[in-house]
């Protein structure tokens, strides 16, 4: 029995250059994309105080969630930790969850590694873990999302913007 919350939401994928990589996934039929730029992250990196600023893009493919990262500074982070050691690509699936506080709980009490925490600042609480002995093979680290108001409403906005999508506007920018 898993100790996840629920189907896999939404895989992530840390880039390089955003606007270099949108092609490619339009071309694959997923969209359109929801663009967001600068997005200060305040979090915990392996337990120490990290700020950054992201832009991100969303899409979806039926009822799974594409997540694309930027980071935008070289500020040393979970995302500057992957690509060093990666390169761009698959970093993360994701699980929502309804009780975030519970589904940490049983995530450090089953020996996970919570590297990354981050803080409410972009609406909810958030949080990448690594499984202990874990197959990297199947994923880089798992996300843990809290399902509140503001994700679920994001979640359904991007969902519903890929039902019957016929390609057109393909980004889409959200925010300043």
């Amino acid at each position: 029995m898993s100790i996840l919350p629920g189907p896999i939401r939404q895989i992530g994928y840390i880039v390089e250059d955003l606007d270099a990589v949108l092609g490619p996934w339009i071309d694959l039929g997923v969209g359109p994309f929801f663009v967001m730029r600068g997005i200060p992250i305040r979090a915990s990196y392996r337990g120490q105080p990290c700020e950054v600023t992201i832009s991100m893009a969303l899409a979806n493919s039926g009822e799974m969630q594409i997540e694309l990262i930027q980071q935008e500074c070289d500020t040393p982070s979970i995302y500057t930790e992957f690509l060093a050691a990666s390169g761009p690509g698959y970093h993360q699936l994701a699980y929502w969850t309804d009780d975030f506080d519970a589904t940490m709980a049983s995530v450090r009490d089953a020996g996970w590694s919570v590297v990354w925490l981050g803080d409410e600042d972009v609406g909810t609480r958030f949080a990448y873990a690594e499984q202990p002995n874990g197959p990297t093979h199947v994923s880089q680290v798992i996300e843990i999302m809290e399902d509140n108001e503001i994700t679920s409403g994001m979640g359904k906005f991007v969902r519903e913007a890929a039902v019957d999508w016929d390609g057109s506007d393909p980004i889409r920018p959200l925010g300043a």
